[in-house]
């Protein structure tokens, strides 16, 4: 079981904890796995694909521009267990604002962190 004091929310810049980092794994809302985050702050989905940069808020900022593109990263093999996140959440810390050429993305790209059964890039199963 996770020590809830080891699950860091993680915002949207409206102040909305659309995810929570355990420390590589990010989950969503109900718990379930979504991505994770590199030593360098750098965020893949669960499928590798460059999701963005954990900053400091923190919150998943992602350049509009990518160049060159990111590498895709193999996934951890043996996905991480669910979590079950706190009920309540600090409210947001002050967050500075977005250049034009930065975005949020669990405000703006949300679908590019998603389970491993969703989302537009999930392998087929041919």
């Amino acid at each position: 079981m996770t020590n809830i004091h080891s699950i860091i929310p993680v915002y949207t810049t409206k102040g909305d904890a659309e995810a929570f980092l355990v420390y590589p794994y990010l989950y969503n809302r109900l718990g379930e796995w979504i991505g994770w985050v590199t030593p360098k702050r750098e965020v893949y989905s669960v499928l590798g694909h460059y999701v963005g940069d954990l900053s400091d808020e923190p919150r998943i900022l992602r350049k509009r521009v990518v160049e060159p593109p990111k590498p895709r990263l193999r996934p951890p093999s043996a996905p991480p267990g669910r979590v079950y996140p706190p009920a309540t959440v600090p409210l947001a810390p002050m967050m500075r604002e977005l250049y034009h050429d930065t975005i949020d993305v669990l405000l703006d790209e949300p679908e590019r962190l998603h389970t491993r059964d969703s989302g537009e890039f999930r392998e087929d199963l041919d």
